[in-house]
């Protein structure tokens, strides 16, 4: 395809809305049968086919739109192939006759005689869309089945491998190829064996309940605390309590004979304590008869000497056993402490005082935080508000004010399955104009096509919208419009439809509402060839569109 497009093409190509589902195109290469014989009339003088876009040349010849722009490419002065005459390209029309009479020639489905549907060529491509026995690709996720279409719905009710069905223990939609694997790791209703080897069939969410009673789990003997330490089949544990009741016995006489000999020896000590207790009361008692005696002899005034050294000997006796009665209290009041309940009330009562003032850090925090969430809300609104404006700012530092759009659109690969899937199906270009206070203008471009070109064909749209001095623009918008794929090689080798503003159609009047309906051509470049890697439209996953509006005779305000 030629880089530059001559100037005397400009226009011959067709405008088509994007609103409209019924653009007569048809498949360039594919081999149509014709009810009638094609007439030569109908065939290019350059590549023999259906005349596809015809133009006819000074000459009186017909060639196809691409054929012709071949002829350009491959000599410099081109010749036409019939009579060898110069083709001046200035004397190159577009044959809009030729091309509603080529469109409305009647053909045979290519699935002839299954299918025996005549329609005309325009309209080709839509009946294959419908044909019962055009071949395709089975709609379930994972399937490769070509089926007829009119096979489609037997074979995803019937035969597809990957089509859904019903799990016959819990009822949940499992895809055919995985429904064995659903049963045994995933399906809470599919029946095991008992892993204990007792026979029983048991749905596997119940296992770990049927575990708890199997008769073939071992489990302790009951007798355990006494001794015997046998695990046995819960099955066969009434058995074992019985042919195990002496050894059973004997144990729990053996432990209760232990506990008993335990008990013996606590009151055993007991005793001593008791006994050890009394004497020495007895000798608090005869250590105060002693002293009362000697309290007597000291008033009488009798044998001092003698009574001195014995009065000695029982004030050490004395301080030894008060001593030991000191002792004795000491341990009464530290049991009458453990008792007391004072340092337990002012505990509670010091609670209560840390309780209060968690109470009132409480409802202090309840008031923070209704304040930060205020404060939160504010900042929010202020993020936003940056946000619209940074889109703002990015949004007028790549606007083109010269009626030129070069549009990146990156990940393509994710954005075409978007619109594959249905979830995205057009994007469209940030806006540009053909002046300060021009026209205001984008594109909209339908990644899986759109239209006639849906599945197959990029589609690429030009569209008028509102702007902020329309009401100082000439109405209806007349300019010439360039649609482009620019090479990415370097050797510009750029794909361009070009068409004219049609002043009748409604897509070019002064816009009512936010944009005007798209206009453009729904077949713009085939996937095929947009995906070819020996081309170079795609680099890392990265496209680049390019749109100019002609400004010549065009008043700039």
């Amino acid at each position: 395809m030629a880089c530059d497009e001559p100037a005397a093409l400009s226009g011959i190509f067709t405008r088509q809305n994007s609103s409209s589902t019924s653009s007569l195109d048809f498949e360039p290469d594919a081999d149509y049968r014709f009810v009638e014989s094609l007439e030569e009339r109908y065939k290019c003088a350059y590549c023999h086919r259906v005349l596809r876009n015809p133009h006819q040349t000074g000459c009186g010849h017909r060639f196809c739109q691409q054929c012709i722009l071949a002829l350009r490419e491959l000599n410099a002065v081109p010749t036409c192939p019939v009579d060898k005459e110069t083709i001046k390209m200035h004397e190159v029309f577009k044959d809009n006759c030729c091309k509603r009479e080529v469109l409305n020639l009647h053909v045979f489905c290519k699935n002839f005689p299954d299918c025996n549907s005549k329609v005309i060529l325009g309209r080709y491509q839509e009946h294959l869309l419908q044909c019962l026995f055009e071949s395709m690709q089975c709609t379930n996720d994972g399937c490769q089945d070509q089926i007829l279409r009119k096979d489609l719905k037997e074979h995803l009710s019937q035969h597809c491998k990957f089509r859904e069905e019903r799990c016959q223990y819990c009822n949940t939609y499992v895809v055919l190829i995985n429904i064995k694997n659903h049963e045994k790791n995933d399906c809470p209703d599919y029946p095991v064996p008992c892993l204990q080897n007792c026979s029983q069939i048991i749905l596997k969410k119940e296992i770990e309940k049927h575990h708890a009673v199997c008769p073939e789990a071992e489990v302790d003997c009951p007798y355990k605390q006494y001794g015997c330490h046998v695990k046995v089949k819960r099955g066969k544990l009434a058995e074992h309590e019985n042919s195990a009741l002496r050894e059973h016995m004997l144990q729990i006489l053996d432990k209760n004979s232990r506990l008993e000999e335990q008990i013996s020896d606590l009151y055993k000590s007991l005793e001593c304590k008791e006994i050890k207790i009394q004497q020495l009361a007895d000798a608090i008692k005869k250590c105060e008869k002693e002293f009362r005696q000697y309290t007597q002899l000291l008033g009488n005034n009798s044998n001092l000497m003698v009574s001195t050294q014995a009065l000695a000997s029982h004030l050490d006796k004395s301080a030894r056993l008060e001593s030991q009665v000191k002792q004795l209290i000491q341990m009464a009041n530290q049991q009458q402490g453990k008792l007391d309940l004072r340092p337990l009330f002012d505990t509670i009562e010091n609670m209560k005082q840390k309780i209060a003032l968690m109470e009132t850090y409480e409802q202090r925090l309840v008031v923070l935080e209704d304040q930060s969430s205020k404060h939160d809300l504010q900042i929010n609104i202020h993020k936003a508000q940056l946000n619209k404006n940074e889109e703002r700012f990015k949004l007028l530092e790549g606007t083109c004010y010269n009626g030129k759009l070069i549009w990146k659109i990156t990940d393509y690969k994710m954005k075409k399955k978007e619109a594959v899937e249905g979830r995205v199906l057009s994007i469209a270009s940030q806006p540009f104009y053909t002046s300060r206070c021009g026209y205001r203008l984008c594109a909209r471009a339908y990644l899986n096509g759109d239209g006639s070109g849906k599945g197959t064909h990029i589609s690429l749209y030009f569209v008028v919208m509102r702007g902020e001095f329309d009401s100082l623009l000439m109405w209806p918008f007349k300019q010439k419009v360039t649609l482009m794929l620019l090479d990415q090689s370097g050797k510009k080798n750029h794909i361009m439809e070009v068409f004219r503003a049609d002043p009748n159609s409604s897509s070019f009047k002064r816009p009512d509402g936010e944009m005007n309906i798209a206009s453009g051509c729904p077949r713009f470049v085939p996937h095929t060839v947009l995906e070819n890697t020996k081309n170079t439209y795609i680099r890392d996953d990265t496209l680049f569109l390019k749109v100019v509006v002609d400004l010549t005779d065009l008043e700039e305000l």
